[in-house]
């Protein structure tokens, strides 16, 4: 009897254990794998403790990061066609100097970069048949003289009945030829840049200038010196980029679009992205094959004096203005291909809440972004202004310091 009593005080005092064991031991979720084996989680306390995706920022915090707190508004927002294309100058202001004749090259006069004014000296040339044909028209117009004298002569004779017809018709012929050969010789005299006035008085060039046809820059040197060139060989390239113009390519999809008058904002990537605006003045007329584009001129408003043509640019040209809601593009944080800005509530004198409320993004404009909720909101809620990136990391900071 007294081993029974023991035993059963013994049997008691270890159940009052183990339900003291149960108690003070957090319950465990059971789960299991994708293998089906059985898996201990954290405890169900932890389980179903749920932190509601939100950040408290005090009031100096929010000054110390900047975070500017406003009501939405609507802006006027500008839609536009995405384009890309290069500077260009019109044909008229392009030029490529070359020669008439075969001839060496004596001197070059400038380099790649300079500028220089229509009839400026770019090169000298030479070559015997210069010379020669310096030397042919100042014979020419010696018997010229000679001939014209003649011709008079033979002409009062005629016209007097005194002279014969034949000898008058023979003069006037001769006249004539020689004169058009003269004629001839000034011509191709002056194509050469050489002055026939200089030839009559005797002085024979023993070098040609070659000159520039249009004001502006040297773009290319194409030429050495003692090198001998052949008839029509480009010499110099020149450009005036006074006439610098945007050439935009525009799809056909949006062709319809575009109209002459419509401004164009772009940028050069080259000048560091500047933004720059042009004018639409004119829409090509036939499509360019591979892509299939039309080419669209405009002209720069704010020219900047390092442009070149040949530079690439990203162009928006504008097509219409709508008002939209909108949030400078700091308000707005991307995460993949999701877009958040945050809501703000205060919760007192000092802290503030802020929500992050998942947008549809529409388009970008100015800096500025308009978009839509992807749920009903109030219409009269506050938002934070700036800083979306700065909330997030404040928001990921906090969940992971709560996680440990």
């Amino acid at each position: 009897m007294k081993h029974l009593n023991l035993y059963t005080t013994v049997l008691f005092l270890a159940l009052m254990s183990c339900m003291a064991c149960k108690k003070n031991t957090p319950k465990t979720a059971h789960q299991h794998d994708e293998h089906g084996n059985h898996i201990e989680t954290s405890t169900i306390a932890e389980t179903e403790e749920e932190h509601g995706k939100e950040l408290t920022l005090t009031n100096k915090q929010l000054n110390s990061l900047d975070i500017k707190i406003g009501t939405l508004t609507k802006r006027n927002m500008n839609g536009f066609i995405q384009v890309n294309g290069y500077l260009g100058v019109p044909p008229q202001n392009e030029a490529v100097v070359t020669t008439t004749l075969g001839a060496n090259i004596n001197s070059i006069q400038v380099i790649e970069g300079d500028k220089v004014k229509k009839g400026q000296v770019l090169a000298y040339v030479s070559h015997p048949d210069f010379i020669r044909l310096q030397t042919d028209y100042l014979q020419t117009f010696n018997s010229l003289q000679f001939l014209e004298q003649e011709y008079n002569r033979q002409k009062k004779l005629y016209d007097a009945n005194v002279g014969s017809g034949r000898d008058y018709q023979l003069a006037k012929s001769k006249f004539l030829n020689a004169k058009g050969l003269a004629k001839g010789h000034e011509s191709q005299l002056r194509l050469l840049g050489l002055s026939p006035k200089n030839v009559r008085t005797g002085n024979i060039a023993q070098v040609a200038p070659i000159r520039s046809s249009i004001d502006g820059f040297i773009e290319k040197v194409d030429i050495k010196t003692g090198q001998y060139v052949q008839p029509q060989k480009p010499l110099f390239e020149i450009v005036n980029t006074e006439h610098i113009h945007a050439d935009l390519m525009v799809f056909e999809k949006d062709i319809s679009a575009v109209k002459n008058g419509q401004l164009v904002k772009f940028m050069v990537e080259a000048l560091g992205n500047k933004e720059m605006t042009a004018k639409i003045y004119s829409v090509g007329k036939s499509f360019e094959d591979g892509p299939k584009a039309l080419h669209v001129h405009a002209e720069i408003e704010n020219k900047d004096k390092n442009l070149i043509p040949g530079m690439y640019i990203n162009a928006q040209i504008i097509t219409e203005t709508n008002l939209e809601q909108a949030l400078p593009e700091d308000a707005i944080f991307q995460e993949g291909n999701t877009y958040y800005i945050f809501a703000a509530k205060k919760e007192n004198d000092s802290t503030w809440e802020f929500i992050p409320k998942e947008v549809m993004v529409k388009y970008k404009s100015n800096g500025f972004v308009a978009f839509d909720f992807k749920e009903t909101i109030d219409a009269n809620v506050l938002v934070a202004q700036r800083g979306a990136y700065y909330l997030m990391a404040e928001m990921q900071k906090s969940e992971t310091e709560h996680t440990h």
